[in-house]
């Protein structure tokens, strides 16, 4: 596994007309957003000890930065209507650099740390009403989980990775597959075997893009979970 060690922690800002999200080069799938840059990055800094919390399991090396001063921005990208609907979408140059076998393993630490912290959540609220919104908006608990896994078939799509279909009802079943075909298909990708272009001439993503996507969806989810689970007991 690669060290961190540095005081610093590089950051890209992907900026839309309506949000920025701000979001950690080497830790793809640490990423949080905000109205502007300033507040970007700040709710990027508030979510590291959780992300620290999400990586304890995995004994990758990762400490929460105390301030926003840790950050250093080394790229702003332009963003669109997925930035400002609440999803990073943007391509940075990072996601174009190759990915070497030590950090492709490092990648799938990850993601196998972020599906370990999306299960607890969902077992922690398991059985508890989750807080709505102000109009009763708001996925149910298995809502939270269905959509996590469809979004994850989706972007294997995206990758170009083929996924065997599972039975709908059988969801620990389906978790199980999907997950281990994200990491087939991040190591196809990482390892050149999926071409750049779908059959239809559309540029797939790439590995870094991938894992940097699904590593965010995935945390963003188990965090709203503990989140709104949380905020509903103490009402």
């Amino acid at each position: 596994m690669l060290l961190h060690t540095s005081s610093t922690i590089d950051v890209y800002l992907e900026i839309g007309k309506k949000r920025v999200f701000a979001g950690a080069i080497d830790w793809p799938g640490w990423a949080r957003s905000g109205p502007d840059e300033a507040s970007a990055l700040q709710a990027l800094c508030d979510y590291g000890q959780h992300y620290e919390r999400a990586l304890t399991p995995a004994r990758l090396d990762f400490w929460a930065p105390v301030d926003v001063s840790a950050f250093v921005v080394v790229e702003r990208l332009e963003g669109n209507a997925t930035t400002d609907f609440g999803a990073p979408d943007a391509i940075s140059t990072n996601d174009l650099r190759p990915v070497e076998e030590v950090e492709l393993r490092r990648f799938q630490a990850l993601l196998e740390a972020y599906w370990q912290i999306f299960d607890s959540a969902v077992r922690a609220a398991n059985g508890k009403e989750l807080r709505t919104g102000p109009r009763g908006g708001g996925r149910s608990l298995e809502g939270i989980v269905e959509h996590v896994l469809e979004a994850e078939a989706a972007y294997l799509e995206r990758l170009g990775w083929k996924l065997k279909q599972v039975e709908a009802h059988d969801t620990a079943a389906k978790a199980t597959r999907v997950r281990q075909a994200t990491l087939e298909g991040l190591a196809a990708s990482a390892h050149g075997e999926i071409p750049a272009r779908g059959p239809r001439g559309g540029l797939r993503w790439v590995a870094r893009r991938f894992v940097r996507r699904a590593g965010w969806h995935v945390l963003d989810h188990a965090w709203e979970i503990e989140e709104r689970s949380q905020d509903h007991e103490r009402t």
